[in-house]
């Protein structure tokens, strides 16, 4: 048996109801993303120390975080 995923906003999640911004779920050894605007068409998952290093490198770039 799963249990379900536990999705969080991106903490950049635009203005108005917040819904123009990504989701991402954390799993066993991945993390799943998806597009909170449409979470029915899919998820991408990547391993979660790709994804670590993915955000590290936004913030030291000043990105959108």
């Amino acid at each position: 048996m799963t249990t379900p995923d536990v999705w969080k906003k991106s903490s950049y999640s635009g203005g108005g109801e917040g819904n123009a911004c990504v989701e991402v779920a954390p799993r066993r050894a991945r993390i799943a993303i998806r597009d909170s605007k449409a979470p029915s068409h899919g998820t991408l998952t990547v391993p979660a120390p790709s994804f670590a290093a993915f955000v590290y490198a936004l913030k030291l770039s000043g990105g959108l975080l």
